[in-house]
């Protein structure tokens, strides 16, 4: 079985070194020419995800009802509910960091694409994939901030208004308006997605360059030795394969839904969007010091999440055949 090196994990890296020594870049202009750049593209990457979406999908989708409500449990309820029995355990600045470094990533959506494709791989209900997939963003926006409110300082942000709002205008109006236009453009979306994909990809890049460039300016890192590293590494796997494992076990032997169902629960509820976490950052983070350690755990479920998947898919591939 061959594994692919996915080149976006090695751009997330080097992005992550422009940020240590090009820092400035973030920086001009205290930094207002940047964040227009990632506003504009954060609206123009939701703005086509909505002309891909079509109202007839989502109504064609919500019959499998089970599965729907399985998955935004384990991605909404479920992970969080693993990662908040921990907190009584934070003693100090450095391990809140850590902690809700985990929170963050247990309370975010589930990914779009990759979710899609790897249950395409492995012969999984694609239209309940994409449905998921689909759905658990727009929930993903009322939800995560509610989940991050209770343990997050936010200073002189208001939650309901300064972060919701930025929500609401760089994600959900994008959405509903790309929806709206889908009958028009929805085939030229279609026709462009590699490279609506390539688009999506250096906005996210820029998120978190920006987000470690100013962690790096900020010294948070001093703050951290190579154990705080280790452990982010090991709590991320370890994460992956109990929240696996749940599903696996509830999909199997509780709800016994069928093979296509099974692949589409456990790939699709056991997975984080680093899409949406690099946006829901920028707004829930904003100004904040230690942003780069908070994006931590997510960027390395990612990369992990991807290789593990990718090898699970190709087994349930053959073991259909």
């Amino acid at each position: 079985m061959k594994i692919k090196l996915d080149g976006f994990i090695i751009a997330l890296c080097v992005s992550i070194a422009i940020g240590y020594f090009f820092p400035e870049l973030y920086t001009a202009g205290e930094g207002i020419y940047f964040s227009w750049i990632t506003t504009i593209g954060v609206s123009l990457i939701f703005f086509f995800y909505g002309l891909k979406l079509s109202f007839g999908q989502i109504k064609q989708s919500l019959k499998n009802w089970k599965v729907h409500v399985l998955i935004q449990f384990a991605t909404f309820v479920l992970f969080p509910l693993l990662v908040l029995p921990f907190y009584p355990l934070v003693q100090s600045d450095i391990q809140h960091s850590f902690w809700l470094s985990f929170l963050f990533l247990a309370a975010l959506p589930s990914t779009v694409s990759s979710s899609v494709v790897m249950v395409s791989i492995a012969r999984g209900n694609i239209p309940s994939a994409i449905f998921n997939a689909s759905i658990s963003g727009l929930i993903g926006i009322v939800i995560t901030p509610l989940w991050m409110q209770f343990f997050l300082e936010f200073g002189e942000l208001n939650v309901f208004k300064d972060v919701y709002w930025g929500l609401i205008r760089e994600i959900i109006i994008p959405v509903f308006l790309g929806m709206i236009l889908q009958k028009f453009y929805g085939s030229w979306a279609l026709r462009n997605s590699k490279n609506i994909s390539l688009f999506d990809k250096v906005v996210i890049l820029l998120i978190v360059y920006g987000s470690f460039a100013e962690s790096f300016v900020s010294g948070v890192f001093n703050t951290v030795d190579a154990n705080y590293l280790i452990l982010v590494l090991i709590g991320s796997i370890v994460l992956f394969f109990v929240i696996y494992g749940l599903l696996f076990l509830l999909v199997k032997y509780v709800f016994r839904f069928d093979i296509e169902d099974q692949i589409t629960v456990l790939f699709c509820g056991s997975k984080k969007s680093l899409t949406h976490g690099s946006v829901f950052g920028k707004f829930l983070f904003v100004n904040s010091p230690n942003a780069g350690l908070l994006f931590l755990p997510l960027m390395i479920f990612h990369a992990f999440q991807i290789l593990i998947v990718t090898i699970i898919a190709q087994r349930y591939h053959k073991r259909v055949d």
